[in-house]
């Protein structure tokens, strides 16, 4: 029997791996969407993406001469390129993966020192980055279709690593396709006309990501509820672009998107819980989170309507998440044994 360390002892309820497990698992329902939707070519982009996190973190650990096996198979690699490829174009070209995935686990994860250490969501680093650099293969879309009638498997290769398309199915995304209309003047309601994709369930063109928000809702549940996460990043990003929504619609609804059109579109059910909320680039109080969480919301909001890019999710995490270390400065969590004034609550003994 071996014999027992001395107190104090701490017993972590989760593994990280287990963490990263329960994550993807609340991706699955999602990112099984987007591959009836988009066929072969999302299931090439998806393993794609995955294999280069796995090989370029096991370089970067090589010549690093760090043990692979255990960071490899914590999941953290696998679960920021997961999310990286829910990001994409589901018909991107596999270099856009493949670069998109090695500068999340190499440049944006180990170079600041591996899991735990990195300020920016890497995943979302990796978006902007290829957003700027590759913003025609970046904003390339296609109109989802059954699986039955998707390209396949062969066909597929040649539009995965050659860049085929197919020109007669080439579309914009919701956010991408009113933001075309506000540019050119034209009112909401007009820009919306002939538009109505039910992105409820994954009708609208755009990233996996983007699609089928009802399943990304359910898994962002699924994670309160086993207590991965917690309600308050996710509810204050979501109150932080419908509240402004809300009331700017009030006032013009014919110039300013209203709140379901915002929840509905683009990659916030995405980020509102499975991005914000992860555990290293966000702050560590309750209320922390929240006030994180509205920022991340609100700058959304405000890039969406008045910014040069259709989407802002992406944008406004790396802001929030500079501003993290400020937020966790202001908003500290309470000190075992001592009230919120940081009094001690031990009773003061009276010398006799």
């Amino acid at each position: 029997m071996n014999p027992i360390a001395h107190s104090p002892h701490a017993h972590a309820p989760i593994s990280v791996g287990r963490v990263m497990a329960l994550v993807m698992l609340a991706l699955t329902p999602a990112t099984l969407s987007g591959f009836w939707l988009y066929g072969w070519p999302a299931v090439n982009l998806w393993a794609v993406s995955l294999l280069a996190a796995l090989l370029g973190e096991a370089l970067v650990l090589r010549l690093q001469q760090r043990e692979i096996k255990p960071v490899l198979m914590d999941g953290s690699g696998i679960l920021t390129a997961w999310l990286l490829v829910l990001s994409l174009p589901p018909w991107a070209p596999w270099w856009i993966a493949v670069l998109g995935s090695l500068f999340a686990v190499i440049i944006s994860k180990q170079l600041y020192g591996g899991l735990g250490q990195n300020p920016f969501n890497p995943a979302m680093a990796a978006r902007v980055m290829l957003l700027i650099s590759f913003p025609v293969e970046m904003t390339t879309w296609t109109a989802p279709q059954a699986f039955a009638r998707a390209p396949g498997w062969l066909e597929s290769l040649s539009i995965t690593f050659s860049g085929a398309q197919v020109d007669a199915i080439a579309s914009a995304s919701l956010l991408g396709h009113v933001k075309t209309e506000f540019t050119r003047g034209i009112e909401w309601q007009q820009a919306m006309s002939g538009y109505h994709a039910p992105a409820l369930w994954g009708g609208g063109a755009g990233s996996m990501g983007e699609t089928a928000a009802l399943f990304l809702l359910v898994g962002g549940l699924f994670l309160i509820y086993k207590r991965v996460i917690t309600w308050h990043a996710p509810a204050a990003m979501l109150a932080g672009v419908v509240v402004p929504a809300m009331i700017f619609s009030a006032i013009n609804p014919a110039h300013f998107a209203g709140p379901l059109y915002h929840l509905l579109s683009g990659g916030l059910m995405l980020g509102a819980f499975f991005i914000i909320t992860d555990p290293v680039t966000s702050p560590n109080t309750g209320t922390g989170q929240f006030i994180f969480g509205l920022g991340c919301g609100l700058l959304t909001w405000i890039i969406r309507t008045w910014g040069g890019y259709p989407e802002g999710v992406a944008f406004a995490v790396m802001l929030m998440n500079a501003a993290t270390p400020i937020i966790d400065h202001y908003v500290k969590p309470r000190i075992y044994g001592r009230n919120r004034r940081g009094v001690s609550l031990e009773p003061v003994k009276k010398e006799s």
